[in-house]
């Protein structure tokens, strides 16, 4: 297999490589994306020399901006090889670090879930699970991670809400370690990184392992949450959400894009729009 191309590893530091994602215009994760990642994936598995990795991005204002479905209902294989590289990169011993700036939203902000540590920029990150919005279910663990991570209330108010929650926020909720000044951010997470690479791979991969009891899904409770994507995209509601999201904006750079969860209640009339015709 060729060297992914929308992943660059930087791995100048000993023990310490920085991969950084680039996808233009705005990092949308399509099929490759995935295949290509499992390549990075089977990469990290084969150094025994590396201990963390950083994930970042290249582009300032999205992270990652989320899935496109379209394209990955052509190829549906592909969501068996996304669960197969969170389980991977949850249950590698190489400690891994997403160091967030800009929008990361859909599989995305279940990337991001999926590794061992998240830091965010304060000014800029932004988080979003927007599918029940566009008529579908978060498919890629964001139902699985959430819940253990931020506890089940707030785990609802975010997913059924599919709207976007700034750093803050997600600071406040537990969702990232911390969040920081965008200039303090990359100082901050090549300290940490520093510091774990000069530890003994054993027992960062041990203690990893054993913290994982307490919080990792399971492959069977991942795969359940894929099961439902697709079926749920033949449904009359999504159809008929999704056809509107395809005349503002959608997977190029737009005001859509930038404020996807601000559009969500205008693509369906809300309950209380509806005249009340039952009796009395």
């Amino acid at each position: 297999m060729p060297d992914p191309s929308q992943f660059n590893t930087d791995r100048a530091h000993p023990g310490r490589w920085t991969i950084t994602f680039s996808n233009p215009p705005i990092n949308m994760f399509v099929p490759s994306t995935i295949v290509e990642l499992g390549a990075v994936m089977t990469d990290i598995e084969a150094h025994l020399s590396v201990k963390v990795v950083v994930f970042q991005s290249a582009n300032p204002d999205f992270f990652i901006a989320h899935l496109d479905v379209a394209k990955a209902a052509e190829r549906p294989e592909v969501l068996g090889l996304w669960r197969d590289f969170v389980l991977r990169l949850s249950s590698t011993p190489v400690v891994s670090i997403a160091k967030i700036r800009g929008r990361t939203r859909g599989i995305g902000n279940e990337f991001v879930l999926a590794c061992d540590m998240r830091f965010a920029s304060r000014q800029s990150a932004l988080f979003g699970n927007p599918e029940v919005g566009v008529g579908l279910v978060p498919g890629g663990g964001a139902l699985e991670w959430l819940p253990r991570l931020i506890g089940r209330s707030r785990a609802l108010e975010f997913l059924l809400s599919g709207d976007d929650f700034d750093a803050d926020i997600a600071d406040r909720y537990g969702w990232v370690n911390r969040t920081l000044d965008d200039g303090d951010l990359d100082s901050f997470v090549d300290a940490l990184a520093q510091r774990l690479a000069s530890f003994d791979r054993e027992p960062l991969g041990a203690v990893k392992a054993q913290v994982n009891r307490f919080g990792v899904p399971t492959a069977a409770e991942l795969q359940s949450s894929n099961d439902m994507i697709f079926p749920m995209l033949a449904l009359p509601g999504a159809q008929a959400r999704r056809a509107k999201i395809r005349n503002v904006g959608y997977g190029v750079p737009s005001d859509f894009e930038l404020n996807f969860g601000r559009y969500l209640p205008t693509f369906g009339r809300a309950d209380d729009d509806d005249t009340d015709t039952r009796p009395g």
